[in-house]
């Protein structure tokens, strides 16, 4: 038994050497590797670079892509400038708020004019600010932009690529029809010029470049292609003389004005819109095109307006039923009138609704812009020889060209010129004679007064809430048949009189309602 205890113990004893042995053979190890690790990384440290024998790398000379379309930016970008405009705008409180069109809606543009004006109507007046861009077309300083960049702009600054320098611009004529204007800047120097080619070469897949100052980010250029012509509608009503070219280069609020460019180097568009739900690029543009711009431009320098000519009809296009109905009247072709103007040159030449014009001074009509360019085209006072189809039956007249602010006052957009039988724009409110013809095209048959021709934005009339079409019949009670009843009536108001208009205004469902209009007339200097 003594024995058995005895080798347990010495069992035990051996165990705790080797134990004790194997913890120090373990750390000299672990010393012994520490020691190698620390010597390589000091022998790292203490490493001389002895050279190599590789090139060295050498910068190029800078030669433009064979594919690049840097060349054509150089020579248009130059001659394109950022335009910013300052507007004060007179807030009404909602409850004076003036009625809205009903188009204004579903006016696919109206997202993309409140990227630049907006809506807001309450609150006292305002400095409100725009980016537009525009481009040079005269070395004297004359430049192409669009009308709803400088629209009520009390100031337009221009600055040009590379320049810091802002140059105060005044408007030289505009044309709402096309959303175009003109503006001119006195630089006291040659400028850069960017030449307008011919928008009637372009076709569908061709190259463009979009040049401009989107979001104040100026001289920005995007490529794409010309994904469509002849575009129309995008305005919605009223803008039968907009027929656009569509493309995918980016267009985005601030290059609106700005030029489309084609690889020749030329401005076959003016950048003017774009269809977008997300107040942004998404792929669909759209550039009046270089043959409109130069037309319009050449009327505005040369008599600071633009006049069209016009016959007094109107009429639908529908793609998808045309061929139908043509066929069902007897017509291989042309255009279905429905509507003529009362006392229009139309109504004259004995033209009605559902007849088929089918030619123009001989040529083929085959859709609206082959009725309306070369008449909106005619000067004013000349004939146009017309072929029809009515009843099955080829006829023929002529009707007379006339101004076409004068066939459609209502319609034409505000008017650059004064009629001959207008009144003076008292209060900021222009007025023409009712006339059994224009009560009838205002849905105011019988009535009697004077037809609202214009209001003038923050001034009485628009504070008072007047609308274009309204009829005023009566000036604090007292009768106004015609222009010259309306001045007298006027005449009388002084400032602080209290004044009252009795106005008929046309509702929905060609209903007219009767609404008064009261204010205090204002002094002189703020109507």
């Amino acid at each position: 038994m003594g024995q058995q205890v005895k080798e347990l113990f010495d069992w035990a004893r051996r165990r705790k050497i080797l134990a004790s042995v194997f913890v120090a053979l373990t750390l000299t190890v672990g010393i012994l590797i520490g020691s190698v690790v620390s010597g390589r990384v000091s022998a790292m440290k203490t490493f001389t670079f002895a050279g190599t024998n590789a090139t060295k790398l050498v910068v190029p000379d800078p030669i433009p892509s064979a594919s690049s379309f840097s060349g054509i930016v150089n020579r248009v970008e130059p001659a394109v400038v950022n335009i910013a405009t300052t507007q004060v705008l007179e807030r009404k409180n909602t409850k004076k708020r003036r009625p809205q069109q009903q188009f204004d809606q579903d006016d696919p543009m109206q997202d993309f004019f409140d990227r630049f004006f907006d809506g807001r109507q309450d609150g006292p007046p305002q400095a409100e600010r725009s980016l537009g861009s525009g481009v040079i077309v005269d070395k004297r300083g004359y430049i192409l932009t669009n009308n709803h960049v400088v629209e009520q702009a009390t100031k337009i600054q221009v600055q040009l690529d590379g320049n810091p320098q802002k140059y105060t611009a005044k408007v030289v004529g505009v044309d709402e029809d096309t959303d175009l204007a003109v503006i001119k800047i006195e630089a006291n120097k040659e400028l850069p010029v960017a030449k307008l080619g011919n928008s009637d070469g372009v076709q569908v897949g061709d190259w463009v470049l979009a040049i401009g100052s989107p979001f104040g980010l100026q001289a920005t250029v995007t490529a794409g292609i010309v994904s469509a012509k002849d575009r129309s509608g995008i305005g919605g009503a009223g803008h039968q003389f907009q027929r656009f070219l569509q493309t995918d280069a980016a267009i985005n609020p601030g290059n609106s004005g700005g030029p489309l460019v084609d690889l020749a180097g030329e401005v076959v568009g003016i950048n003017t819109a774009i269809i977008t739900g997300s107040r942004g690029y998404e792929g669909v543009g759209f550039a009046l095109p270089s043959t409109t711009a130069i037309n319009v431009y050449n009327q505005i320098i040369s008599q600071g307006r633009v006049t069209r000519g016009s016959i007094g009809v109107s009429f639908q296009e529908d793609l998808g039923t045309n061929s139908i109905t043509l066929k069902e009247l007897g017509a291989p072709y042309g255009v279905v009138i429905m509507n003529v103007e009362p006392g229009s040159p139309a109504e004259k030449a004995g033209l009605k609704g559902g007849d088929v014009i089918t030619s123009v001074n001989g040529t083929p009509v085959k859709s609206g812009n082959d009725l309306v360019n070369p008449i909106a085209a005619a000067p004013i006072g000349s004939k146009v020889k017309l072929t029809y189809v009515r009843d099955r039956s080829q006829k023929e007249t002529t009707a007379l060209v006339e101004d076409r602010t004068h066939v459609f006052p209502t319609q034409a957009g505000r008017l650059n010129g004064q009629q001959e039988e207008s009144a003076p724009a008292e209060f900021g409110l222009r007025v023409d004679s009712l006339t059994p013809e224009r009560a009838a095209r205002v849905g105011m048959e019988g009535q009697h007064g004077v037809l609202v021709t214009d209001v003038d934005p923050a001034s009485f009339a628009d504070d008072l809430g007047f609308s274009r079409g309204d009829v005023i019949t009566e000036i604090n009670r007292e009768p106004v048949s015609s222009v010259d009843d309306y001045k007298k009536a006027v005449a009388k108001l002084k400032p602080g009189m209290n004044v009252v208009f009795k106005v008929l205004r046309r509702g929905d469902a060609d209903r007219t309602f009767t609404v008064f209009l009261p204010g205090v007339v204002p002094a002189e200097n703020q109507q």
